[in-house]
């Protein structure tokens, strides 16, 4: 790629800014699930500049101590939750400790590349429990609770692309994003009339320091990752941040059932001639299945 009018899209402004006006989420508490690494601490952390308290939660005690820490730097109440979210009465836990938050974002997923015929049943148990049963459990907690109380709320479904396109290399993981996707669409029509939106947020590649191994290795096997995407740069973590706070703002109270895909273009990519297919196993480094 020699061509000097090739600029990729512009990189987005830098950390501790936001579209928002200050104070936006004042008074407002925001529970976070998988918020103490990662995309979901990134996410955190923009509703936090804005003025929101904050309930993050995970199964990790020692990774949301540190959230925690770098959280509370940013000037707002930071609670920690432990917990599997595939436990009904840990998520009730979660609800009776923090209060009643304002808006949740459902982040916490499970994952990791594995070919279809590899796949054990437990390993697809626990990807789709705790991505799919675990989103609908903290979504049916959030929603019962402002149902009951007859106050609005907003939630956020972290999604994923191949939710609509498959996955190889992820059939669990899909499965269980395209389930997320239509709660997305599902519940936003139930809950819409008792004032509940409901939308989903699909982040592209966007590295950070808290990628799984695997995940990493299989990003580290691709020369110039900046190269193979349309913006012809990775997404920074704070810009998905940036599209949840404003989806779950007073500025978006009329988007619900919606769901926003942060990734510059790339999951609609498609060559006019197209690439030679490689099978998931060679991508993986795996040789023949022998059984």
């Amino acid at each position: 790629m020699d061509d000097s009018s090739l600029t990729g899209l512009p990189v987005p402004p830098p950390p501790g800014t936001s579209a928002l006006p200050p104070g936006t989420y004042d008074g407002s508490l925001v529970l976070v699930t998988g918020g103490g690494t990662g995309l979901g601490k990134a996410i955190a952390a923009e509703f936090a500049r804005l003025g929101a308290d904050l309930v993050i939660a995970g199964r990790d005690e020692k990774h949301l101590a540190s959230a925690q820490e770098e959280l509370t730097s940013l000037g707002t109440r930071v609670t920690t939750a432990v917990c599997d979210i595939r436990d009904p009465d840990r998520v009730a836990g979660v609800f009776d400790g923090g209060g009643l938050p304002d808006v949740l974002v459902n982040n916490a997923a499970a994952n990791f590349p594995v070919p279809a015929e590899e796949m054990s049943p437990n390993a697809w148990r626990a990807v789709v429990d705790i991505t799919l049963t675990g989103t609908f459990l903290m979504t049916r907690e959030f929603g019962r609770r402002h149902l009951a109380a007859g106050t609005p709320g907003s939630i956020i479904n972290v999604g994923a692309s191949y939710a609509w396109t498959g996955g190889p290399g992820y059939a669990h993981s899909a499965a269980a994003k395209a389930g997320v996707s239509n709660l997305v669409a599902t519940l936003a029509v139930e809950w819409g009339p008792y004032g509940i939106q409901v939308n989903g947020l699909v982040p592209g590649l966007m590295p950070h320091e808290d990628m799984t191994a695997d995940i990493r290795g299989t990003l580290d096997r691709a020369d110039d990752p900046d190269a193979r995407q349309p913006a012809l740069r990775v997404g920074a973590p704070r810009e998905l941040g940036w599209a949840a706070t404003f989806l779950a703002s007073p500025y978006a109270r009329f988007i619900s059932g919606h769901t926003l895909v942060v990734d510059g273009a790339n999951w609609q990519r498609r060559g006019l001639v197209s690439p030679p297919v490689v099978p998931v196993r060679d991508q993986l480094g795996l040789g023949p299945f022998t059984g």
